[in-house]
């Protein structure tokens, strides 16, 4: 090859390295935007917004009804004797005391359920039936002392479900029981 043409394209590809690596444009910012003339002031004030139904306070719960009226002691279980389920003097003095307010203007808008309760000795059975009739015993003389009988459903759970899980006789007296749940307004 002739020196002139390799002198040439030397030239030529010097050039393109010159112009083609020069310092790259740098991007141009947009212009800020026009910020929006205030509206003018009126009379008329903007609605205030109802407020989310999930927001508002809900009403308590049945479960929060009874643990507030527990808490004051305005209603409470009656006790049984072993194998028994007549009313002694003190679950008498008790179902008063609970009629009292179950007849009260806080409490004649409720409902309860009675449950008769046994502990562990004697069958399932027997148990079942005896938790029956301490219910029953309960819920009777609620309504010979004037509160409404359709104001109470019963049920037995014998051995079922006890307050005390110890085998001895202070614990078994605290399951033979009549225990008293709202269930509705």
């Amino acid at each position: 090859m002739n020196r002139k043409w390799i002198a040439l394209i030397t030239a030529l590809f010097a050039l393109l390295v010159v112009t083609g690596c020069g310092k790259k444009a740098e991007p141009v910012a947009a212009p800020a935007p026009i910020p929006a003339a205030p509206e003018p002031e009126s009379d008329v004030r903007p609605q205030q917004a109802t407020p989310d139904p999930v927001e508002q306070e809900q009403p308590p719960t049945l479960a929060e009804i009874e643990q507030d009226i527990r808490t004051r002691g305005l209603l409470g279980d009656v006790f049984f004797e072993f194998d028994r389920a007549d009313l002694t003097q003190e679950a008498r003095s008790r179902l008063a005391k609970n009629a009292e307010f179950m007849k009260s203007p806080e409490g004649s808008n409720l409902t309860f359920a009675i449950e008769g309760h046994c502990d562990e000795r004697g069958t399932n059975e027997y148990n079942l039936a005896l938790g029956d009739r301490r219910a029953q015993a309960a819920k009777d003389y609620l309504v010979s002392l004037g509160v409404g009988a359709g104001r109470f459903s019963t049920s037995s759970f014998g051995e079922e479900r006890p307050f005390c899980t110890e085998s001895s006789e202070g614990c078994w007296q605290q399951n033979r029981r009549a225990h008293f749940v709202v269930s509705g307004q």
